[in-house]
């Protein structure tokens, strides 16, 4: 399958209920590997990738709009791909949409298979880091951002703000979550990474599986 057959997918609004409170989500937050198949349907889908890095508000720091996740100088530099059974997606926060990327069901590649776990999870959610993002902010440009060992600490840290808002949201929703290492260098071929673009992790969201 190639990219031309999947269409992009326009997601619901994000809803805001059906939570438990904050503390509660803390309270509950764990990592569960063991995943369920069960799909997710739009509505949850799209709440769960307005959580992890959506856009909050349309004026954030330096005029670009604010996100749900944190990052170094709002540069924004993490773009989450959503994996799914049809195919390969990019979230688009700026529309809240799903862009077609690579057809075909490629989650298994979102597993990091020394760990010898057959993922069930039917969302595979895979962070890559763009550092032109970094090195030509719209924010403030500080010396950092040009760094090779700085950098690495930025978008990090930025991967790490997205994963625990989904963690969060897991917990706060009865989903299941792992955060964990991936297949990188085959990931970055199928999505067509340009240079200063790299694959990082990946995180498995599923509902819990039952005994």
């Amino acid at each position: 399958m190639v990219r031309g057959e999947l269409r992009p997918i326009e997601l619901p609004r994000p809803a805001g209920d059906g939570a438990c409170s904050l503390h509660e989500a803390l309270a509950r937050r764990r990592t569960t590997r063991e995943i369920a198949p069960d799909a997710l349907t739009p509505a949850q889908l799209s709440s769960l990738l307005w959580a992890a890095c959506g856009v909050n508000r349309e004026r954030g720091p330096f005029g670009t709009p604010g996100r749900t996740a944190a990052s170094a100088s709002n540069s924004q530099e993490i773009d989450v791909y959503v994996a799914l059974e049809s195919g390969i997606y990019l979230y688009q926060a700026s529309g809240h949409r799903l862009v077609p990327v690579a057809a075909g069901d490629r989650r298994a590649l979102a597993m990091n298979s020394r760990q010898g776990v057959d993922s069930q999870a039917p969302v595979q959610l895979i962070f890559v880091v763009d550092l032109h993002r970094l090195t030509h902010t719209g924010g403030f440009d500080e010396p950092g951002l040009h760094d090779v060992e700085v950098q690495k600490s930025y978008y990090f840290v930025d991967t790490g703000i997205i994963a625990g808002n989904v963690y969060l949201f897991a917990a706060a929703h009865g989903l299941a979550s792992w955060f964990h290492n991936c297949q990188k260098d085959d990931l970055a071929a199928i999505l067509a990474l340009r240079p200063g673009q790299k694959v990082l992790f990946a995180q498995s969201v599923g509902w819990p599986l039952r005994p």
